[in-house]
């Protein structure tokens, strides 16, 4: 049975410094700063503050996020709040999901070049898409979509891949006609797969050449341009896997998905089974046998190194938008689409007043922050903050 909230701060907190000690040269800076985020979240290293309810005196303490994105317990708010900016861009059609994937050989390039490589793996993805929607052949439209990435799979190893939210149509050439594709069918995954590798190919060597590519220990003799040809040429052959996934039958079905998905860290603290005598059980699914759910162990130290795995460069944009979703011409080119559709544009959910977060909190999740949770009918108020590394002076009481 999984422990009572065991979470992977609870394992960063008790193997954190052995850790950081024992793999010094190895850690980035950027690891080092996710690794305190979450053994600091919620604690009162980072300040706090204590409520109590307005109704029976019901007292509770507060610690503050570290809102690390990185961090299992810091995205709900975030993530509802970039829900509800995509429900306004919702069209009345059908929706898919396409995925690019790179080959191992080139993700371990990616590793040790993650901002250079996966600003490619969108680059290359974006103008594949539009490329060939563009084409009269398939779509001859000028598309939209949202580009999200992921870099592990389910048993937290390096595999990096974008998933792809896209309209099942775009505007015409001339902008005067939505062209809606073949129910069912988006585009041919086969011509993308040529098209993705070949440009992605060609940005890489283009790196290579300009220099913005560096390689260590294992991939080191690829600093060299004949070695570097050689491990490139059997990968620029082989089949690159691009696939669609079964469409999303309509815009309702688009946020649901989206909830899962832009936000995830490589591991929720759900999946976490258990963490005893230095070894660290989740649960993962196995796609390679029928998506069976698994229990997989790892020592401690594996599960951070898989964990740290995942940790982008700083700054570093994980979705993105692209054609008729692009953040510049967005809301003029939704427009055109719903005029087209003959699509009322969406209700806004904007407050012209200033929001209390547990209000914008309870109005995108369902969940009240204010409720008291003894006596169920009171508001929680702040009656007192404190500073991080501070504590409240004494524990805080629950009388009435």
């Amino acid at each position: 049975m999984r422990p009572l909230g065991l979470e992977v701060a609870d394992i960063f907190r008790q193997i954190g410094p052995a850790y950081r000690r024992d793999h010094a040269e190895h850690l980035s800076r950027g690891q080092r700063r996710v690794m305190s985020a979450i053994e600091r979240c919620r604690t009162a290293a980072l300040g706090d503050h204590v409520e109590q309810c307005d109704a029976c005196g019901h007292q509770r303490v507060a610690f503050n996020s570290c809102r690390n994105r990185h961090c299992p317990k810091c995205q709900s708010l975030t993530r509802a709040q970039w829900l509800e900016d995509r429900q306004a861009e919702l069209l009345p059609v059908e929706y898919f999901h396409v995925v690019f994937t790179m080959p191992q050989e080139i993700a371990a390039i990616a590793y040790q070049n993650k901002a250079v490589v996966y600003d490619m793996l969108f680059r290359a993805t974006a103008e594949t898409l539009r490329t060939i929607a563009a084409d009269p052949r398939h779509l001859g439209a000028e598309i939209g979509f949202i580009a999200i990435l992921h870099t592990w799979g389910q048993n937290l190893l390096h595999h990096p891949h974008l998933h792809c939210v896209v309209p099942g149509g775009g505007l015409s050439p001339d902008g005067q006609r939505w062209v809606a594709c073949r129910p069912g069918f988006f585009l041919p995954v086969r011509v993308l797969s040529r098209l993705f590798r070949r440009l992605f190919i060609a940005q890489l060597r283009s790196a290579f050449d300009g220099g913005q590519l560096r390689f260590f220990h294992g991939l080191a003799a690829l600093q060299n341009p004949g070695a570097f040809a050689r491990y490139l040429a059997p990968v620029a052959r082989a089949e690159w896997v691009v696939y669609a996934k079964a469409p999303f039958g309509g815009p309702e079905r688009v946020l649901e998905y989206l909830g899962r998905y832009t936000h995830r860290v490589a591991i929720a603290n759900s999946r976490l089974v258990e963490f005893d005598n230095g070894e660290v059980a989740f649960q993962w699914k196995d796609y390679r046998h029928e998506s069976r759910h698994k229990v997989m162990r790892l020592q401690a130290d594996e599960f951070v190194r898989r964990f740290l795995l995942h940790v982008l460069p700083p700054g570093f944009q994980r979705i993105r938008h692209y054609g008729l979703l692009a953040n510049r011409t967005r809301d003029a080119k939704l427009a055109q689409c719903r005029q087209l559709l003959d699509s009322p544009a969406p209700a806004s959910a904007a407050t012209e007043q200033p929001e209390d977060y547990r209000d914008r909190y309870e109005r995108l999740t369902g969940v009240s922050l204010w409720d008291c949770p003894l006596c169920k009918h009171g508001r929680m108020i702040c009656i007192e903050t404190w500073l991080p590394g501070s504590m409240p002076r004494g524990p805080p009481s629950a009388t009435s």
